[in-house]
């Protein structure tokens, strides 16, 4: 909020240099960001007087003129058309600098001196908004008489220094004027001059009997304070009113708007002004707009409400959305002989929901929606009223309406003064703590404080102990040690195994892919998963971005596959990546609860790569978690994966993951003109299953035997069926069995394959002798034969 020195020091004596204030304003707690000193940008430029004026003679449509500037005579050539012998004008002598930082230089033109410049408003950095007595397009010209030789700055009120506060939304009482000035109150321990507005209330009659206030949803609008002015005059706002407004940042419109916009930087709290001709009946209602209701604000544009949003009306139509913007129907025109003052408190939440729902964000939203003080309401609209008859712009009639149900009281909150020193490492005395307090407001006596209503944000002890702090002194509060039983951050069981698969990744050489959680549902068709598959039953976003991301991935592969087709776009001859990421599982539609949010592994390779490499890294990551004796099973129901090229991954019954190729329909789908392998691990299976205890062995300290046996078996045989029977039949010495070759061709059979294992036996305790697995690679064979048919090879 931008806060003109000036105009604080109207509320309290601040008798120190702007350095100082802006470090004890900050370090009690209201943060000065800058100080902008506004007018400082003009140099050497006067107020001078026209004594004469000639036509130059070289020129039709230029002026010499002799100008008075107080200590000498000087002579200007101009152009302006509006200027005449007597008129007192801002004068840029040579050398000077105007409000952009133009520098103005003496000369000639067409054969006549000219020694400085006449100004235009404009040229000293305002509009005819600021100054509406300036001309449209020519020198401004004083009203009145000017000291001549006076420094323009000071004889426009031009001079002024600009403090911007950074405001935190939980303290609303200090976006203000008046808020601002009571924290400098007690930070520089002066008085706050602040006055009740006194009203002369000239114009006869009642307010009660001239308008009535109806609240009809008072959850959203506790309170309503009503004030009428008749004979009201519409016209520029005084100087020092505009200056003001300027320089906190507002432009001047007239005297009545800038009344309003006046008050909602003195007190902070909005005001609206109706012409109260346009009322129908004279009758204000509070209300919840009609389903479909179409309403023009202020600024000419047409909005459809629902019955969310609050409005002001009156018998018939509405005339404004209630904290946000008034409507065109009842705005303040010319013609305007009574007003109708509107000071009310809206629900803070409710305008930011209805603010944004309308995409329309006022002034007077910024300050609703963070939460004001119904109390503050009845000071606005009398203070509005005051600078009605200040300025002389109308006649205020007697008395308000004030409809307010639910009366906002102050609350108390007790407090020990030995813990508030436990807590701030400090020393101070109960009688020193209630005298900060009540500096701010808050009158604390015998370890009871009570909190006035605009200061909502004091809930409990440790708001009061921050409120102590700020005005004791952060800076001589002493650094101590903290107290307590300290204890060391570490990562949870869950973060550790994360970083160990991420670690592993990277270490065969994939990079980490990050994509977006929300997907369009066309990403289905393009996997070409089937309409009412489960992974299509999805949750929908409520407030999308657009249809692109209108629904919670179920899936990562469209985000994978999206990342190996750019790089393939690219011209990459190979790339391998990967994502840890979540997918978004609902438990039941229509969304009752929190869906699933399974971590899942996603692994995306093309190029120098195959299955087999794919199932080599899933298996290493297994063995990394300590989850072993996996087996690999055909899968055929993917319809993105190749059906002859795709397996699930089991450990025990429990599916960890599935592997294999991407099948040609999604590789053409996304572009991608090589064979893709993809692998997905469920990492909440892997999590739950895994066991990170390695347990260690001493190394054999006896040789091992193998066996080699090579056999037929149909095209259909797996390698898991071959190895588990070779498992059950090996007895307890078996070490390992691993298949080494696999062969087709004009000597096999058709529908045939030859398959050769190697089959490992050890015994911890001696050498193993012939007779102690001769036997069992008999068994071994008699049930390959028995059970998958195979034939022994010689």
């Amino acid at each position: 909020m931008n806060i003109p020195i000036s105009w604080l020091k109207d509320y309290v004596d601040i008798d120190c240099s702007l350095k100082d204030f802006e470090h004890k304003m900050t370090m009690s707690g209201s943060k000065v960001e800058t100080i902008t000193p506004l007018g400082q940008a003009i140099k050497n430029v006067v107020v001078g007087k026209i004594l004469s004026i000639k036509k130059h003679e070289n020129a039709d449509k230029l002026l010499v003129t002799q100008i008075d500037v107080g200590s000498k005579q000087i002579q200007i050539v101009t152009g302006a058309d509006n200027v005449y012998p007597g008129a007192y004008i801002p004068v840029a002598l040579d050398g000077a600098v105007l409000a952009h930082g133009k520098t103005i230089t003496g000369g000639e033109i067409r054969g006549e001196k000219s020694e400085g410049m006449m100004c235009s408003i404009e040229e000293l950095g305002y509009t005819r908004g600021d100054y509406p007595e300036a001309p449209e397009d020519g020198i401004y010209i004083f009203e009145n008489e000017q000291p001549l030789g006076a420094d323009v700055v000071k004889a426009l009120e031009l001079a002024d220094d600009v403090a911007e506060f950074e405001i935190t939304s939980n303290r609303p009482d200090c976006n203000s004027i008046l808020g601002i000035a009571r924290e400098a109150s007690a930070t520089f321990d002066v008085p706050l001059k602040y006055d009740e507005p006194k009203l002369l209330e000239s114009a006869g009659g009642s307010a009660a009997d001239m308008i009535a206030v109806e609240i009809l949803n008072p959850d959203l609008c506790p309170r309503y304070v009503a004030r009428v002015v008749k004979n009201v005059k519409i016209e520029p706002s005084p100087q020092w009113l505009r200056h003001r407004l300027t320089a906190a940042g507002i432009r001047p419109i007239n005297n009545i708007v800038d009344i309003t916009n006046y008050v909602m930087l003195e007190l902070g709290q909005p005001m609206h002004a109706f012409d109260i001709d346009q009322v129908s009946n004279r009758r204000i209602i509070v209300r919840n707009a009609k389903e479909g209701e179409h309403f023009i604000t202020l600024d000419g544009i047409e909005h459809t409400l629902d019955n969310s949003i609050l409005v002001i009306a009156d018998d018939e139509k509405s005339l404004a959305l209630a904290g946000i913007m008034g409507g065109e129907s009842s705005k303040i025109t010319e013609n305007a002989t009574g007003i109708l003052f509107e000071s009310a408190s809206f629900n803070g939440p409710h305008i930011r929901v209805s603010s944004k729902k309308l995409g329309l964000r006022t002034d007077s939203s910024g300050k609703f929606e963070k939460g004001l003080d119904p109390n503050i309401a009845m000071l606005a609209v009398n203070r509005a009223a005051q600078l009605v008859e200040t300025l002389k712009c109308g006649d205020v009639v007697e008395g308000f309406v004030d409809c307010y149900p639910n009366v906002r009281l102050p609350y108390s909150i007790s407090y020990d003064p030995n813990k508030i020193n436990a807590l701030l490492g400090t020393d101070i005395s109960a009688s020193e703590m209630e005298l900060m307090l009540r500096k701010v407001g808050i009158d604390a006596k015998n370890g009871t404080a009570l909190i006035p209503t605009f200061r909502y944000d004091v809930e409990g002890e440790a708001d009061l102990a921050e409120e102590i702090a700020r005005f004791y002194g952060y800076d001589k509060i002493k650094s101590t040690l903290a107290t307590g039983t300290p204890t060391a951050g570490k990562k949870s069981d869950r973060q550790i195994m994360e970083d160990m698969v991420k670690n592993y990744m990277v270490s065969v050489g994939l990079s980490e892919a990050m994509h977006y959680s929300f997907e369009s549902p066309k990403v289905f068709a393009k996997l070409n998963i089937p309409e009412g598959d489960i992974l299509t039953k999805t949750v929908k976003i409520l407030n999308p971005l657009g249809e692109d991301y209108s629904i919670m991935r179920s899936s990562t592969l469209n985000g994978m596959l999206t990342s190996l087709s750019s790089n393939f776009n690219k011209r990459n001859e190979e790339a391998g990546l990967f994502e840890v990421a979540k997918v978004y599982l609902p438990k039941r539609l229509p969304l009752a609860e929190l869906p699933y949010e399974d971590l899942t592994l996603t692994i995306g390779m093309y190029g120098n790569t195959d299955f087999y490499e794919l199932k080599g890294i899933i298996e290493e990551l297994c063995t990394l978690f300590g989850v072993h004796d996996l087996t690999f099973k055909a899968e055929t129901s993917l319809g993105f994966m190749h059906p002859g090229r795709t397996a699930k991954v089991m450990a025990g019954n429990r599916e960890v993951a599935f592997l294999g190729e991407i099948h040609p329909v999604v590789a053409e789908n996304y572009e991608i003109g090589t064979k893709a392998c993809v692998a997905v691990v469920n990492l909440e299976i892997l999590f739950e299953i895994a066991n990170l205890d390695s347990k260690f062995k001493n190394l054999p300290k006896f040789p091992s035997t193998s066996r080699d046996i090579a056999m037929l078996v149909k095209e259909e045989c797996t390698n898991d069926d071959i190895v588990n029977i070779i498992k059950k039949n090996a007895g307890e010495y078996l070490e390992s069995a691993e298949v080494f070759d696999v062969y087709r061709g004009t000597q096999i059979q058709e529908g045939y394959k030859s398959v050769a294992y190697n089959i490992v036996f050890r015994a911890q305790d001696r050498t193993l002798k012939e007779e102690d697995i001769s036997g069992r690679i008999k068994d071994i064979l008699e049930k390959l034969e028995s059970e998958l048919g195979a034939k022994l090879r010689g």
